[in-house]
This record gives C-alpha cells, structure tokens and sequence, in this order.
C-alpha cells in the first residue's frame, strides 16, 4: 500500500508531508515524558521485525494480487499510540529513502495511511473500546480482528481520496475504490490473523508489555534481553532469508491500478517537484525495490537478485533499529528534568 509520488500532486503531498511532520513532533513530546531505558530498544527490535515482515508478500489466492503486513495495529498494541506511530514513521521513512519503496513526495501519505490511521483511529476508536481495559484471551482476538479489518479498509480509502484529490491520473474514484476495498478486505483479514498470533504469544509469555492486558505487570526489572535479542533474531531471519520466499505477485495498490489502468505503476510527470523528488530518491537508494542497481540490460531473476533482496532485508532492519535508537537517544537527551 505504499503510494508512489505519480498518485499525487504537490498540493496534496505537501498537505500530508505537514499533517505527518505535525503528528511526529506531537508524538516525540510524548514519548519523551515517558521513555526509558526499555522502551528504546523494544522500539528498535520491532522497528527492525516490521521492516522485515513488509518484505514478505504473500500470494490473495484467487486474484493475481499479493498482500503484506502493515503492522501498525501490532505495534500500537505493544508499544502504545505514540511510541509505534515513531517507529512506523521510522520503518517507512528507511524504506523511502534507501529502497525506494513508496515516494518521498508521498512519504507523508504513507506515514498518514499505514502508521496515524492505526495508531490514533483504529486504536483508541475501535480496538480499545471493543477490547475493554483489561481483556482476556477472547476479547483480545475479537478486538484485534475488527481493528486489523477496519484498519486495512480505512488505509486503502485514503489511498484512494488521495490520489482522486491530487486530479493528476486518470484513475476514476469509484473504480479505484471497488477494486481496493475488496482486495484490502482480504489483506486486512490476513493481518489481523498474523497479528492475533503474535500477541496472544506475547499476551502468554510477556502480558506487561501490552499495555492493560489483563496479568500485566510493570516492565520493572524483569529480564527483558532474552526478548529484545529474539525479536531482532527473527527480524534477520525474516529479511536475510524468508523473504526471497515472497510472492511476486503485485501488491493490492499495484493490482488495482492494473486492472484500471493495464500498467501496475502510473507515469509521473518528468518536471518540478515530481522530477526533483524522484532524482532524490535515485540519489539515497542505494537498494532500490529491494535489490541492486540494475544497468536494464538484464533480464529475469538470478542468484544476484535474491542476494540483494536478502541484504536488503538485513541492511534495512539494522537501518530502522539504528536510526529509532538514535531518535529516542536524542528524545532522551532533550526530555525536561523535575
């Protein structure tokens, strides 16, 4: 669902670009009150384990499309609104930059879309109030299932008003939307499997690290290493290795600009913002698509693709857990003292 800048004009890009930037700054006065010397690196670890987990495609039977995980219910229900829209906002902000995966110019759609969405509607609208403050195991499944639906239906209609606002494509809104809602339907069921999954395991083994689960007990000083280092263990795993398993089918975004259009990408314009956007990213992504630069006389996949694809997934979640210790570093260093 990552949006490319060819969807947008700079009006709306640049609306959203403010809309994120105001939601990170609002975020980081928060976390800052409350950080501390856990909630960093379980930041990291799991800004690491999404960045990974976005690399696995995985095939909607039936359709041609493929789906991934948006994470961002998952990491609001284990880190809390603020904390997860930080580490989101991290994981796409690498992705952009240095994989070219989703435009700079739609950076702040994308921040908007996969990482506000979840964490300050779906969250405290939906899931806490379906779930109750103290849920059990039961209360717990429902309220991420309904939260991962709706959130992976609210997501996908944004991409959609976005790109009908910004009046730059020929995509037609009512089209576009029966087609992306239906397909996101699909993957916002997956997601919300995958999700209840990790944190009825983590509602099991660790219950203090969801906030007001029910048996959760203060982080305090309980061991929490052996935590971290499995998290980031299985982050490396998941991008070194699982993901040259993904489907290489398209995404739903891509899918339904295909069935509109019959090309999977849109054409942006070669000129202004748009130009010198896309000469940015050219210059920072060193692994764009996940991959090596290609001269284009190439053609088909071989043992260097998924060589790229493989360091790609390691580079990216040391990249995301560097640069989210970095920021709650300097979150640290600027929090007011008593």
């Amino acid at each position: 669902m990552h949006m490319a800048d060819a969807l947008l004009s700079p009006a709306v890009g640049g609306t959203m670009w403010a809309v994120s930037a105001g939601a990170i700054a609002y975020s980081s006065a928060k976390v800052r009150k409350e950080l501390d010397d856990r909630k960093v690196p379980l930041m990291g670890v799991l800004g690491a384990f999404l960045f990974a987990a976005q690399m696995i495609n995985f095939t909607i039977p039936a359709t041609g499309s493929s789906g991934h995980l948006g994470g961002g219910l998952l990491l609001t229900m284990l880190l809390g609104p603020y904390a997860a829209f930080l580490t989101i906002s991290s994981v796409l902000m690498v992705q952009a930059l240095f994989f070219a995966d989703g435009g700079l110019l739609a950076l702040g759609c994308n921040i908007f879309n996969m990482g506000f969405i979840p964490a300050f509607l779906v969250y405290p609208l939906v899931y806490t109030r379906v779930a109750g403050p103290a849920p059990g195991r039961k209360r717990l499944v429902a309220a991420t299932m309904i939260s991962a639906i709706i959130g992976l239906q609210l997501g996908p209609l944004c991409v959609v008003l976005e790109t009908v606002f910004s009046g730059i494509s020929a995509l037609p809104f009512s089209t576009f939307a029966l087609l992306m809602q239906p397909i996101h339907l699909a993957i916002g069921v997956v997601e919300g499997v995958v999700t209840v999954v990790i944190v009825t395991f983590v509602h099991a083994a660790r219950p203090e690290i969801i906030p007001g689960a029910m048996g959760a007990r203060p982080l305090g000083r309980r061991p929490f290493r052996a935590v971290l280092v499995s998290v980031f263990a299985v982050a490396i795993l998941t991008g070194g290795v699982l993901s040259g398993f993904a489907s290489k089918n398209p995404d739903g975004l891509e899918w339904a600009i295909a069935k509109v259009t019959g090309a999977e990408a849109l054409q942006g314009t070669e000129q202004g913002l748009h130009a010198a956007m896309t000469a940015l990213q050219k210059k920072t992504a060193f692994l764009p698509d996940y991959g090596f630069k290609k001269d284009g006389n190439r053609g088909g996949r071989n043992a260097t693709d998924s060589l790229g694809t493989s360091l790609s997934g390691v580079v990216g979640g040391v990249l995301t857990l560097a640069i989210v210790f970095l920021s709650g570093f300097l979150l640290k260093r600027r929090r007011p003292t008593a």
